[in-house]
């Protein structure tokens, strides 16, 4: 089995090379620490980029909407898109300004999305509130056929795929190494607070065990407004 995407003309790490990644292991480990996307698509030869949460499931990414959405109605139709994914994991200082960098992970995924059939539709959006949090499908109201009508699924086949990886300290050149300048990373996370409960929830409802599970992994005594590091 292929463990790595092959480079194509497009998707070929030509700037610092040495950051670029191609193997299925560090693709979907980007592509799973994170939740938004942006979708770039040409409409009457004016280019957009739309945000919007994705998930993916095996070699395929998923991500739905409206289905007035003007991108869905665009995509579905089987128009080239280009989809990006990336986490800002810090702040590189360097001796000398040309050397500051960030230490980010970033993934781009080109191809042609298709629509998600409507017996498929119910499936793929249990899927994807299953991927944050697992058992809360179960728990709610299913949704109506009107709603499900309403809503626009797509999915693109991870296939043209790179992912681009910078970490570590500062590269500066070598004798600015001997400069008394601070030079360091300042690490940059994302985090999941606390969960708040809706004003109008009913009495005697308790926080769900996989909120629960959330809420344990914070240390006791921890001060409001304190969060727990997580996805990015």
């Amino acid at each position: 089995m292929d463990q790595s995407f092959k480079p194509t003309p497009r998707t070929r790490v030509r700037r610092l090379g040495k950051r670029a990644h191609y193997d299925k292991a560090s693709v979907h480990a980007v592509l799973d620490a994170g939740v938004l996307c942006h979708v770039g698509y040409v409409i009457d030869g004016q280019p957009y980029v739309t945000p919007t949460l994705y998930w993916r499931e095996g070699g395929r990414l998923y991500w739905h909407g409206s289905s007035a959405s003007r991108m869905l109605r665009h995509l579905k139709q089987g128009v080239p898109a280009c989809l990006t994914v990336s986490h800002l994991d810090g702040f590189v200082l360097a001796r000398s300004g040309f050397h500051h960098s960030v230490n980010y992970r970033a993934v781009m995924a080109l191809g042609t999305a298709q629509l998600v059939s409507e017996d498929d539709k119910h499936a793929a959006l249990e899927e994807f509130v299953e991927r944050l949090f697992p058992g809360r499908w179960a728990e709610l109201r299913p949704p109506t056929r009107q709603e499900i009508k309403a809503t626009t699924v797509l999915w693109m086949d991870l296939d043209e795929v790179s992912a681009k990886i910078r970490t570590g300290p500062p590269v500066d050149d070598e004798e600015d190494y001997a400069l008394p300048v601070w030079a360091g990373v300042v690490p940059v996370e994302t985090a999941i607070g606390r969960a708040k409960a809706d004003p109008r929830l009913l009495d005697g409802i308790a926080l769900p065990g996989y909120l629960e599970r959330l809420e344990a992994l914070l240390a006791p005594g921890r001060m409001e407004g304190e969060r727990l590091a997580a996805v990015g």
